[in-house]
């Protein structure tokens, strides 16, 4: 067969529903999935390409698929970096440069293959059709084991038309890779018994659980751990959804985007057991939470993260949720009322200070208003995509998760991924609600994708904390002028205030409004009735400011 109909087909034996692209690239191949009921989604960008292909393999717990020519493969690259950094699957396939062309100035070309080396688990080129099965395999097998990752192939040609021949292909999908984790490796058994023992030992310890935790489907096994042996739950932001925000063991979100409740009570610890984190410089605010010194157990699958933040005491290498079913049949029973009372006191000082803020009827409104009311209303099997900064803040801090099934998924890093993201989520789960929430900073990075929601019917709902303002940006303005801002200081973090839900209805979607609390609600009705992309512009106030949280 064609190496495009090997493509298509090898595509949909994956199980790969939506691809993400910029023309011009593998034409044929996305021509034959025509056939394959494979929706091939054409972006305004190649950066929103991956960053759909990275919620869409977040959302669905498989690889997600992004692909771009040659001259817009650095732009991939660069969209890569938050798969990378959020540890999600997704292959990325370019064009590239043909040995007959090298060096001799062909237009638009550029050695961009290096580029993808720091983003990627695997960096490969695919020099002649033959080797796409073994190569196609690779990828998938790389992007879904351990930790997972970003990969990329490179074809040789522009447009990838290297492989466009014909040749002896079998098409074969290995399906153990298809999703991840593809396997569950356990720690030994002599580690759990060590962990058991500092668990029973702790007087007041704290869970910190990580995206591993979700990337594992290990929440129950949090909770049930967490129940058995009475500990309070933080979490990092990818990490969110594990426990419910109601929960009398959780304490909310630690680190740099959080609640000072969990920090505090990180300082409070003896012990910490960090399962699937890296505990890297977010969630433990540049490691002063806990601090230094602290007695550490981590758990994860790949074995050089244990130790990289904090000296373990115990290293358990596995699945997280294969590891923690083995502890939780080697620990004992146990009851901490006095260290579960200080945690549930700590936390109940927390909402006390913030209650007058997330119940405020201020005009312009307030953020904590506004994720509070969105919390409220969220269905049982809603799905919450954040972007980073002030929106990570926000909802990290102020949107509570209380079912279940809710979920949450937040950039990595990469302001503007978030109206991409959501509808790569939204393709991922077309039957269930998703809700992106973003800054206008934020949204104007992608606005253009709101077309494409809207061309291809992704009923995405978008919230926009509209500030007309990149507002995380003030205190280092004042702070560049020496407290003392002047001339154009202004101009360096505040837009033109706009009308961004008359923005999207230009763009073909439906935009709704919103400058009052008592408006929040039934915009959110309106806009999940719709079944179709909606922009709530949710007008609020520029001072109010997500500060870091400090215990």
């Amino acid at each position: 067969m064609t190496g495009s109909r090997f493509i298509a087909e090898m595509v949909h034996a994956y199980g790969i529903s939506h691809l993400f692209f910029v023309p011009t690239i593998l034409f044929p191949a996305l021509a034959e999935m025509e056939d394959l009921g494979i929706c091939r989604v054409m972006t305004h960008g190649e950066k929103a390409a991956a960053y759909m292909a990275d919620g869409y393999a977040r959302a669905a717990r498989k690889p997600g698929l992004c692909l771009a020519q040659s001259v817009g493969a650095a732009n991939l690259a660069a969209g890569l970096k938050d798969a990378y950094l959020a540890g999600s699957p997704v292959v990325a396939i370019t064009g590239g440069p043909t040995h007959e062309h090298r060096y001799r100035h062909v237009y638009q070309e550029i050695e961009d293959f290096p580029m993808f080396g720091p983003v990627t688990k695997l960096n490969a080129r695919v020099d002649t059709v033959e080797r796409l099965p073994d190569l196609l395999r690779q990828a998938f097998r790389v992007a879904t084991s351990g930790q997972p990752g970003p990969v990329h192939l490179q074809l040789r040609g522009h447009f990838g038309q290297s492989v466009e021949g014909e040749a002896d292909l079998a098409v074969f999908a290995e399906e153990q890779y298809a999703s991840y984790p593809p396997a569950r490796p356990e720690a030994e058994p002599e580690r759990v018994r060590d962990a058991a023992r500092l668990l029973a030992e702790a007087a007041r310890p704290v869970i910190v659980a990580g995206g591993g935790v979700v990337a594992s489907g290990a929440a129950a096994e949090v909770v049930a751990l967490a129940e058995k042996l009475s500990i309070p739950v933080a979490t990092s932001l990818n990490a969110k959804e594990v426990i419910a925000a109601d929960h009398p063991l959780a304490i909310g979100v630690c680190g740099t985007y959080s609640r000072w409740c969990a920090n505090r009570l990180l300082t409070e610890a003896d012990l910490v057991f960090f399962v699937g984190s890296h505990a890297g410089s977010q969630v433990t605010d540049y490691w002063k939470y806990p601090p230094r010194g602290t007695p550490v157990i981590q758990l994860d699958i790949d074995a050089e993260e244990i130790g990289r933040g904090y000296a373990a005491r115990v290293g358990l290498v596995g699945d997280a949720r294969a590891t923690l079913r083995r502890l939780l049949d080697a620990v004992a029973l146990a009851h901490r009322d006095a260290w579960v009372a200080r945690a549930q006191q700590v936390v109940a000082e927390w909402r006390a200070e913030q209650e007058p803020l997330r119940a405020s009827e201020a005009v312009p409104m307030r953020p904590e208003r506004l994720c509070r009311d969105i919390g409220a209303w969220l269905p049982p099997d809603a799905v919450v995509v954040s972007d980073t900064g002030h929106a990570g803040i926000w909802t990290g801090t102020m949107l509570d998760l209380t079912a279940p099934g809710q979920r949450y998924i937040r950039c990595a890093g990469s302001l503007g991924w978030g109206l991409p993201g959501a509808i790569g989520a939204k393709c991922a789960l077309p039957d269930r609600p998703v809700l992106c929430f973003t800054g206008d900073g934020g949204l104007y990075y992608h606005l253009a994708e709101l077309e494409t929601a809207a061309r291809f019917g992704i009923p995405v709902v978008v919230v926009v904390n509209d500030n007309h303002s990149l507002s995380q940006e003030t205190l280092h303005v004042r702070e560049a002028y020496g407290g003392r801002p002047r001339g154009g200081a202004d101009g360096m973090w505040i837009f033109e205030p706009n009308d961004l839900a008359r923005v999207a209805e230009s763009l073909g979607c439906l935009g709704i409004r919103v400058e009052r609390p008592a408006e929040v609600r039934p915009a959110l009705e309106r806009a999940f009735a719709a079944n179709r992309p909606v922009l709530i512009d949710a007008v609020t106030d520029i001072a109010a400011l997500a500060d870091r949280a400090h215990a």
